[in-house]
């Protein structure tokens, strides 16, 4: 197993409505994605966004486009018109989680396109 950032694997799109953040991950390979729908859980997104994410995590399949999608509830502080903080746009939770570090098999990590060197 490697561990690797999901930014390695896959892009993302998100946005907002109310107080409700929806992205996506659109993995860059079948083999990406069956390794990334193996641990990114919805559990484990919402760990991964700690105390932004108030709600509920849902997590969506969509194979054909080898894509997972999360609509993650009362994750705006209250939503835009109503939150004090200075970023609370959804649109800028699938930049956060393409920051997040995942294990997966050694083949997909070696075979990610968008890999950045290893750290030292």
């Amino acid at each position: 197993m490697a561990r690797i950032q999901l930014r390695d694997l896959c892009g993302a799109r998100s946005g907002d409505k109310g107080d409700i953040s929806d992205l996506s991950l659109f993995a860059d390979t079948p083999s990406a994605y069956e390794a990334i729908k193996a641990v990114v859980t919805a559990d484990a997104v919402k760990a991964h966004f700690g105390s932004l994410v108030k709600g509920e995590v849902v997590r969506y399949e969509a194979p054909n486009v080898l894509a997972l999608k999360f609509v993650m509830y009362e994750a705006l502080g209250g939503g835009a018109p109503q939150s004090l903080r200075s970023d609370n746009l959804g649109k800028t939770h699938g930049a956060a989680l393409l920051r997040m570090w995942v294990d997966v098999p050694d083949d997909v990590a070696a075979s990610a396109s968008r890999r950045h060197a290893p750290l030292p």
